[in-house]
């Protein structure tokens, strides 16, 4: 979410005045909506000698039952919290719900920061 700033006027009405200009650490992205596709990356620059791979799109997920972890087809999103125009959409966020080869699973990394899928699968009554 890019930085919108603070108002531009007191609780009381009065202009308030910026003391300084943003600076970079302060800059903000758009989000990374990551699809259900064929693998995508982009690598961005993050805060200090770090990077930051995103996740554009990706059809593959880590999914952990108890201790054993296998790789997983994404089929579709079935379920995202975040936003209810994401499922038609089929954008993946944390506690998103996908449907997998494994079965239904709930991601529990964020695929836009780090570029991967981890899930959990859920129980299903």
């Amino acid at each position: 979410m890019k930085d919108q700033g603070r108002s531009k006027r007191k609780r009381t009405g009065g202009r308030l005045r910026r003391s300084s200009n943003k600076k970079r650490y302060q800059l903000g992205r758009e989000p990374t909506e990551t699809t259900v596709g064929e693998p995508r990356f982009r690598t961005v620059d993050s805060r200090g000698n770090q990077k930051k791979v995103r996740a554009l799109s990706t059809n593959v997920a880590q999914v952990a039952d108890g201790d054993t972890v296998t790789e997983a087809e994404i089929e579709n999103v079935v379920d995202n919290p975040a936003n209810i125009n994401y499922i038609r959409r089929n954008i993946i966020t944390k506690g998103a719900i996908l449907e997998t080869s494994e079965g239904r699973a709930r991601v529990t990394s964020r695929p836009g920061q780090d570029g991967q899928v981890n899930a959990v699968l859920i129980d299903e009554e």
